[in-house]
């Protein structure tokens, strides 16, 4: 008789119980029916077919979209005594025929494999010689057009699963709006399958959004006086700043390295080594990097930009704390980076061969049936095809909301859950809006004269040249374009540059000005704009706050330990023992070769810190602490408690 879902839960993983529908979505795997699983990332979508694909007959075919991904995973599975292996093109020829002998012969529960493998003639014979016990397609936004990262190859794995109408197919994704939903839903042909959908919520992670004011030192800040030691991802939108702000950091004492699409494919693997098998590593890239990172103790993500949608930002701030630890995603914007997203986002054009003959509805989801008249009337007037238009439009809806998200004035955790469908019925007390008080004003003449002075101007001009209109400056170009007669000249005295700056950075996140797309970035009045100009509807602004600049600091001898700051311990002495610990599984590893994590994750050392194991039966009582890995790693662990114990007495 085989073992229960809990039983490999317990001896393998070494958790006591399942967490939200995890037992469920197993339980309808096993019966064999199909499931599509929206989960977030850290919420423990892994186990949702791992378990069952040790459980149902024959071996589980997982596809997965990155070489780094599936490796980490099948090396941290047979760390716990899984028999796991992968096929995907860093394998040389013998090393995929022995994989293939394997799975001939029955000897794997779980075969990683590269959607581009899964393709080939030569997989499908394979297939048929075999017994899937599942099929399960991670990362399934891959398959849309809407999704944050398509993967064209992932439109073909419906045709994966022909032939095997008893084996089930799961589809996994941490994020997807109702317009990605639908595009998994459709291309994978899982109209009959059940569908989990669990909270979007990650309580554990801490928001906050700044204002840019001196980025790199704001950064070096919140680095330093946060999360000195621990390890981060910060995201930046060029490949020439994420080189510069890692050489910046590596100044200031902090380990970092660049990552971005430009590099030698052998540099980006050997960083994305060292951030994984490593403690401490802070990862500068563009968003090239991130996608099935699948090490749990990043302790914060930063965006040093603005990300261009709610979707990209939550899946991106996803990678910290996926061990459930607290974590914080922190984020820089300026109206530089509004301009330089919709500038680039409209001059985007639609993946080809990606759109189909819908229109999206308020919803986002693709209905079918013609376009919408306005849809019809713009793409005439740009000489677009309604489908690039239709796409033009549904990128800036999504850019709108990030910038309604950075520019709110509530509970950002609402705001975020809102985009996906969820509602939080109070707010969060874990995010700057929350813990902080944010100031408001009704800013309707405010808004009245800087609209006017963009329709007096020409509607062609940047914030730069407008708020020196404003505030009646003189100098060669408003002398050029014989702007001081305006009436709208000089009548901004009563803010100063930094305040009209903040002006035009919420019309435009409010939706009260476009960007021209030309060289100029000029501004022009939307159709929004007309009723504040006559009087008939209200502005409120947010009152940006005062930086107060302190210098950071460069050492943490101030705090009772290094890095790990989010972690909290109940007094100097357990920091202590946790840091002893995470020096034993820094060892390990090394000895190893393999990721720390893959060892024990950061939340299974605080739990030994607060259980103080003393035999080896109390390590039973450890989250994730498996039977092999306690026959492995428990001696060593149990002696280093110990031994710290001796010391402290």
């Amino acid at each position: 008789m085989s073992a229960s879902p809990l039983q490999v839960l317990r001896e393998t993983f070494g958790f006591s119980a399942f967490r939200g529908e995890q037992e469920t979505i197993i339980e309808h795997i096993l019966s064999g029916e199909d499931a599509l699983v929206l989960m977030p990332t850290g919420g423990g979508k892994s186990l949702c077919y791992q378990i069952p694909g040790m459980i149902r007959p024959g071996t589980g075919i997982v596809i997965s979209p990155l070489i780094a991904l599936m490796q980490d995973q099948v090396e941290g599975l047979r760390e716990s005594g899984v028999r796991a292996d992968f096929l995907n093109s860093s394998l040389a020829p013998f090393e995929a025929r022995a994989v293939e002998d394997r799975l001939l012969a029955g000897d794997l529960d779980l075969l990683y494999v590269a959607p581009e493998r899964a393709l080939t003639d030569g997989f499908r014979r394979l297939l048929g010689r075999i017994q899937p016990a599942l099929f399960a397609i991670d990362e399934a936004h891959c398959v849309s057009q809407w999704g944050h990262d398509f993967r064209p190859v992932y439109l073909q794995l419906a045709d994966l699963t022909e032939g095997f109408a008893n084996t089930p197919l799961i589809a996994l994704t941490a994020t997807a709006d109702n317009a990605t939903l639908q595009d998994i839903v459709e291309k994978l042909h899982l109209q009959k399958a059940r569908r989990f959908v669990a909270s979007f919520d990650r309580p554990n992670i801490h928001y906050r959004v700044e204002l840019k004011d001196a980025a790199f030192q704001q950064l070096l800040e919140f680095i330093q006086t946060k999360h000195k030691g621990d390890a981060g991802i910060v995201y930046c939108l060029s490949r020439r700043k994420t080189e510069d702000v890692a050489a910046r950091l590596v100044k200031a004492d902090i380990q970092a390295l660049p990552y971005h699409a430009g590099l030698d494919q052998e540099v980006r693997a050997e960083h994305q080594r060292r951030f994984v098998r490593e403690e401490g590593i802070v990862i500068v890239a563009t968003v090239a990097f991130g996608m099935g990172i699948d090490k749990p103790d990043v302790r914060f993500v930063a965006h040093l930009d603005l990300p261009k949608s709610i979707e990209a930002y939550y899946q991106e701030t996803g990678r910290a704390g996926r061990d459930g630890l607290p974590s914080n995603a922190y984020m820089l914007y300026s109206l530089a980076d509004v301009v330089a997203l919709r500038q680039m986002l409209e001059q985007s054009a639609p993946p080809p061969g990606a759109i189909n003959t819908t229109h999206t509805s308020n919803s986002g989801a693709g209905d079918p049936g013609l376009y919408d008249d306005d849809v019809l009337a713009a793409a005439e007037h740009q000489g677009l095809s309604p489908e690039a238009m239709n796409h033009q439009i549904v990128v800036r809806r999504r850019l709108d909301s990030m910038l309604g998200y950075a520019e709110s004035v509530r509970c950002r955790r609402q705001v975020l859950l809102e985009f996906f469908g969820e509602e939080l019925p109070e707010a969060c007390g874990n995010c700057d809006i929350c813990n902080g008080s944010v100031e408001t004003f009704d800013g309707t003449v405010l808004a009245q004269k800087a609209l006017s002075c963009v329709y007096r101007t020409g509607q062609r001009f940047g914030a730069g040249y407008l708020i020196d209109v404003l505030l009646g400056r003189e100098n060669e170009r408003i002398e050029k374009f014989g702007h001081k007669e305006l009436s709208t000249y000089g009548i901004g005295t009563e803010l100063n540059e930094r305040e009209w700056k903040s002006v035009f950075r919420q019309l435009v996140a409010a939706g009260l000005l476009d960007v021209e797309l030309d060289a100029r970035a000029g501004f022009r009045l939307s159709e929004r704009s007309r009723p504040v100009l006559k009087g008939e509807a209200t502005v409120m602004f947010r009152r940006d706050p005062e930086r107060k600049r302190s210098r950071a600091r460069k050492d943490s001898s101030s705090s009772s330990r290094s890095g790990n700051q989010a972690i909290e311990f109940p007094d100097e002495d357990s920091a202590v023992l946790f840091e002893k610990l995470r020096a034993l599984r820094l060892e390990l590893a090394r000895e190893r070769e393999i990721a720390p994590y893959m060892i024990f994750h950061d939340s299974t050392l605080r739990d030994m810190v607060y259980l103080k194991p003393a035999a080896f039966d109390d390590l039973a009582l450890v989250s994730g602490v498996g039977q092999k890995k306690r026959d492995l790693y428990g001696a060593q662990f149990l002696q280093a408690i110990q031994a710290h114990l001796r010391e402290s007495d």
